[in-house]
C-alpha cells in the first residue's frame, strides 16, 4: 500500500490546503501519517474555517475534520519520522508554517530526503513553499536551486500585511515566501492569470493556494502512479 506523511503546522495550517489532499489520497487508497514539529495536534487557521471568508460549506467541513480526524489529532513528532518510510511527503500551507514546519530542521530534512532518491515524492502547498528556502541538500546547496516552483505570492500577501508586514492578527509576517525562494535559486511563477497553480519539477510539486488543493492532490497521485 502506497502511504504518505503529512507535515502540518502548530501555528495554524489552512483548512482546505491540508483536508483537500489528505482525503483525496485516502480515497485513493493511500495510508496516511501526519507529523508535527512537537508532536502536538496542528492548529487550525480560523480564518481557513470562516465562513465569510471561504463559504458555509467548506468551513464546516474543514472544521469536522479538523475535530474528528484520529490522524491530524494523533501526530507523531517530526523529529521521529522518516521520510523514506512514505512515498510522499506532503507539506500543507498556512501562514502558521513561517513560525514553525518552514523553520523546523527534521521537516527540512523531511523534504530534501523526499526529493533526494529515485522513489519520494514531496508535495508542499502555499506559505509552505517557503521551506525550499531554507532546506539544502546532502551537499549544502539549497533543494530548490534551479528548480520550478510556484506558491503563495506577493501579490497576494500584499493585500494581507500592512506597510510594516503585520497580519490583521497583529503578528508581523517574517519573511515573503516568492522573496526567500528566488533568493535561494527557484525558477518562481505563480501562474497569477490562471485559476490554478501547479508546478512538476522532477519529485518536487509545489501549488500555489487553496484553490490549487484539489488539482495537487491529483497531480501527486498521477506521478506516485496510485
Amino acid at each position: 500500500m502506497d502511504s504518505a506523511l503529512f507535515v502540518v503546522s502548530e501555528e495554524g495550517y489552512w483548512g482546505e490546503e491540508c483536508i483537500e489532499p489528505l482525503e483525496t489520497l485516502s480515497d485513493a487508497g493511500l495510508e496516511i501519517t501526519v507529523a508535527t514539529p512537537s508532536g502536538g495536534p496542528p492548529e487550525l487557521d480560523e480564518t481557513s474555517a470562516d465562513p465569510d471568508e471561504v463559504g458555509e460549506e467548506t468551513a464546516e467541513h474543514v472544521r469536522t475534520v479538523h475535530e474528528n480526524d484520529e490522524r491530524l489529532n494523533d501526530p507523531i513528532p517530526t523529529a521521529r519520522a522518516d521520510a523514506e518510510a512514505y512515498d510522499a511527503v506532503v507539506f500543507p500551507g498556512g501562514h502558521g508554517t513561517e513560525w514553525d514546519v518552514n523553520q523546523d530542521s527534521d521537516a527540512r530534512r523531511l523534504l530534501r530526503d523526499a526529493v533526494a532518491g529515485d522513489d519520494g515524492k514531496a508535495l508542499v502547498v502555499c506559505h509552505a513553499v517557503g521551506i525550499l528556502a531554507f532546506a539544502r541538500d546532502s551537499q549544502g546547496a539549497f533543494v530548490v536551486n534551479g528548480r520550478d516552483v510556484t506558491g503563495f505570492p506577493n501579490e497576494w500577501e500584499a493585500d494581507i500585511v500592512d506597510e510594516n508586514d503585520v497580519m490583521p492578527t497583529g503578528r508581523k509576517l517574517p519573511y515573503w515566501v516568492e522573496d526567500e525562494v528566488i533568493t535561494a535559486g527557484g525558477n518562481w511563477d505563480a501562474e497569477l492569470e490562471a485559476d490554478t497553480s501547479v508546478t512538476v519539477d522532477g519529485d518536487l510539486v509545489t501549488a500555489r493556494g487553496p484553490e490549487s488543493s484539489s488539482a495537487a492532490a491529483q497531480t501527486l497521485l498521477e506521478e506516485l502512479d496510485a
